[in-house]
């Protein structure tokens, strides 16, 4: 199972989930979990890992705002079993044994690709195809992960149908209780509760402690 990380960044507290998609889109992993990270220490466990090559961090490409991180075991697991009998294995493969292993960065420029790690424009078009790399902008390419594509899909529809509904209520507030008792919009692939965490790490709505519980409520704008 592909371990999987989200967590939003908008100055505001870090919301780290362990992700993994529910079977519609099992290409990437099979049961939603979530782990939830305020701390500033787990932010200092993060770099420390990145520095360690135990991570890599992916820019989602929904917000400038928004990454992923995935254990780098994990991701190669993910990446070969993507790439298995294409046309593209020998670069992928290249790939994985030259770059990930020597560079932690988000992205990867031209003169990088081709003189530091030797790949040439066809090869780059192949991860590109695979995709183990997206396009930044023109000779430059962020860090992907195959199949991610379609979790970013589910993943900002539901976070669109779960914010409407707490927009929807009177007061523009609604009981967590409430929220998560009801029935899931048709877009709310990941499961309610998931949303919900999202919501609150990336304060999108604030949380307001009640004689009846945590009451959701949209910020003033």
């Amino acid at each position: 199972m592909v371990e999987f990380f989200l967590y939003l960044e908008k100055n505001s507290p870090i919301l780290a989930n362990k992700i993994s998609l529910l079977k519609s889109v099992q290409s990437v992993a099979e049961h939603l979990m979530l782990t939830p990270f305020f701390s500033l220490p787990s932010l200092w466990r993060q770099k420390e890992l990145q520095e360690q090559g135990e991570i890599k961090i992916i820019q989602l490409g929904f917000d400038l705002d928004a990454h992923g991180i995935i254990f780098t075991e994990d991701y190669r697991t993910r990446v070969l079993k993507a790439c298995d009998g294409r046309s593209y294995a020998a670069a992928v493969q290249k790939f994985l044994a030259s770059v990930l292993p020597a560079c932690g960065d988000l992205s990867f420029q031209q003169d990088q690709m081709t003189q530091t790690f030797g790949f040439r424009d066809p090869e780059i078009t192949q991860l590109v195809n695979a995709g183990v790399l997206t396009v930044r902008d023109a000779g430059s390419w962020w860090l992907a992960v195959p199949g991610a594509g379609r979790f970013i899909k589910y993943f900002v529809k539901g976070r669109q149908a779960v914010l409407g509904m707490v927009r929807k209520a009177k007061y523009r507030e609604l009981l967590l209780s409430e929220l998560l008792g009801r029935r899931a919009p048709a877009a709310v692939r990941l499961g309610l509760a998931y949303h919900v965490h999202d919501l609150i790490g990336a304060q999108l709505v604030d949380c307001v402690s009640t004689t009846s519980g945590t009451l959701l409520r949209l910020p003033e704008t």
